[in-house]
């Protein structure tokens, strides 16, 4: 597990000194590749590891812009420079991007390239030649940018709690009070603040799909939904395999969670469960409260990585000597959290809004774990293989989650807060699979009824809603569960982004499954899937991290067993 993150990757064809925020320094770079004779296979890979260098820089420079404009969305200075990148920069560099993967595709030299090491590499080359269309480039744009406006909107968002202005993100906290009053009223404070912006959210999300139905028409395309899933170089699976998907949370974990929210409101001692009760300890015991200033988290969970692997609480200790971690809510920050990756140094950068919850521990682990996922492939010369397709990135960080609950203690002294605490992680994991079915659901029924009106889209939101929901009581709030689906971010920014976390989540379950019988060894193969990058399709990455990569009733089924078990063992 040792990777080296201080050794540096300095420029050797683009200028030390060149601005990446300059297009009059870029372009000259562009054309001297598409200039360049390539004769040989040899000097062909070369080729190759210059168009990577100068991607790297490209992609570093956009990522420290995005990164300032989440940070302080309020700062006009970091918005009109990352908005200055999206406009000026990026759809000049798209069509240059496509010429070289075209280029590369034609040069005769290509099948002399070792097969087993380019495959994967031409397939996705491949697949973004055959997407690309000039006229979708500035709609790409726009798109981006309206993706923005939902970051502020959403950043904006603020609530009096206890005659304090507090982010939606602090405010959840008082979700988790023993008192239920107290609870009922944070929550409708929430979903009432959403409910404000109703017009200006349905508003943004038509012009986004007005948007998207024209780049998939220009790409000559039935719909979004299938030039989405060729966007998102889906070759191991298609939409059938995602209501498999469907079905399978329906049949296998539908029953489990309809279990844990029967138990929880008993144990409450309420009449019915309600939104603002599955927050709360059932045992109406305080909140966790895990640490109370960021120092501590972050000191804890390095000790957490460390005896996971001592090599990982050496890379998380660089990232904190070198400030690659943005952790603390405050007003103006974007919600939410990720990790970006700063290409051309090949470090990682965690973003996360941390308000003292037993939440953020788990936030910060599962970042964590992409941050590592990084690490493991820097030394990979081509910018294509430093980065797994995504339904397996989220193995990289879901597992870490797992694989650090045997060691909550260095949070939890109390064995019974420990116990709280890890099944509080299971019970997530559980009941985030219904959620991810109807998101997911959700986006088919969107891309594929053009014309819809708003009230067709309600409608087909309460159905899909209804059919993954369990136990939980809404009536009297039913314009509030109408519009649930305006948090979730993906909907706006990564439409057909979120089945991901399903497919990856079954992946990091069987992960967990072998680190009860064999922890060590569950590591080891879990670094070492992660050391392939994205060298190796979906169904070769999983099985290396000893995971099998199907995501139907027959595989989930006893995963829900397992985790069933493990729930009755651990007790209330």
């Amino acid at each position: 597990m040792q990777v080296d993150p201080r050794r540096p990757f300095p420029r050797k064809f683009v200028p030390q000194a060149a601005d990446m925020g300059d297009w009059s320094q870029i372009e000259p770079l562009f054309t001297a590749l598409l200039q360049r004779n390539v004769p040989t296979a040899e000097e062909l890979e070369q080729w190759l590891l210059d168009y990577s260098e100068l991607s790297a820089a490209l992609n570093e420079e956009m990522a420290k812009r995005y990164i300032a404009m989440t940070t302080q969305t309020d700062d006009p200075v970091r918005e009109a420079a990352y908005q200055n990148f999206v406009e000026q920069i990026v759809p000049k560099y798209k069509p240059l991007i496509q010429a070289l993967e075209k280029a590369y595709l034609k040069n005769p030299h290509r099948k002399s390239l070792p097969a087993e090491r380019y495959a994967v590499m031409n397939r996705m080359i491949e697949s973004n030649v055959a997407l690309f269309r000039e006229e979708n480039v500035p709609l790409e744009t726009e798109q981006a940018l309206q993706t923005k406006e939902y970051q502020k909107l959403s950043g904006a968002m603020t609530v009096m709690v206890d005659g304090e202005e507090r982010t939606l993100q602090q405010a959840a906290k008082s979700l988790e009070d023993p008192d239920r009053r107290v609870r009922q009223q944070v929550w409708e404070a929430i979903a009432d603040r959403r409910l404000q912006e109703k017009e200006k959210l349905e508003r943004l999300y038509e012009q986004l799909l007005a948007l998207r139905k024209q780049i998939a028409a220009n790409a000559g395309f039935a719909d979004y939904r299938a030039y989405s899933f060729q966007q998102h170089q889906r070759f191991d699976y298609g939409p059938e395999e995602c209501f498999q998907f469907h079905d399978a949370v329906e049949r296998a974990v539908l029953p489990l969670v309809q279990k844990i929210h029967i138990e929880r409101r008993k144990l409450l001692q309420v009449e019915t469960l309600r939104p603002w009760d599955l927050g709360t300890d059932p045992l109406n015991r305080p909140p966790l409260r895990p640490f109370s200033t960021t120092e501590e988290l972050v000191q804890g969970t390095r000790e957490i990585f460390t005896r996971v692997d001592p090599a990982l609480g050496e890379q998380f200790g660089f990232m904190v000597e070198q400030q690659l971690l943005e952790l603390e809510s405050r007003k103006g920050k974007a919600p939410g959290g990720y990790q970006e990756t700063l290409q051309e140094r090949r470090w990682p950068f965690i973003f996360m809004n941390a308000v003292g919850r037993d939440l953020d521990i788990r936030t910060l682990l599962h970042e964590g774990g992409h941050a590592f996922h990084m690490l493991a492939a820097r030394e990979e010369p081509l910018i294509y293989y430093r980065h797994a397709p995504m339904e397996f990135c989220e193995v990289a960080s879901m597992s870490m989650e797992l694989l650090a609950t045997p060691h909550l203690d260095v949070f939890y002294k109390n064995p019974e807060d420990r116990n709280r605490a890890y099944r509080a992680k299971l019970e997530d994991f559980i009941l985030i699979f219904p959620w991810i079915a109807t998101i997911d659901a959700f986006q088919h029924w969107v891309y594929t009824h053009p014309g819809q009106t708003r009230d067709e889209r309600a409608q087909a939101w309460r159905q899909i809603h209804s059919r993954f929901s369990a136990v939980v009581d809404w009536s009297g709030y039913e314009e509030q569960r109408t519009y649930l689906w305006h948090r979730q971010l993906h909907l706006y920014e990564v439409p057909f982004y979120y089945i991901e976390y399903g497919i990856a989540l079954i992946g990091a379950l069987q992960v967990w499954m072998r680190s009860r019988t064999d922890y060590r060894d569950a590591v080891e193969r879990y670094w070492t899937a992660l050391s392939l990058g994205g060298t190796r399709p979906l169904p070769e990455l999983f099985a290396a991290a000893g995971a099998r990569f199907s995501f139907d009733y027959d595989t989930l089924k006893p995963l829900m067993d397992a985790v069933g078990e493990e729930l009755s063992r651990i007790g209330n």
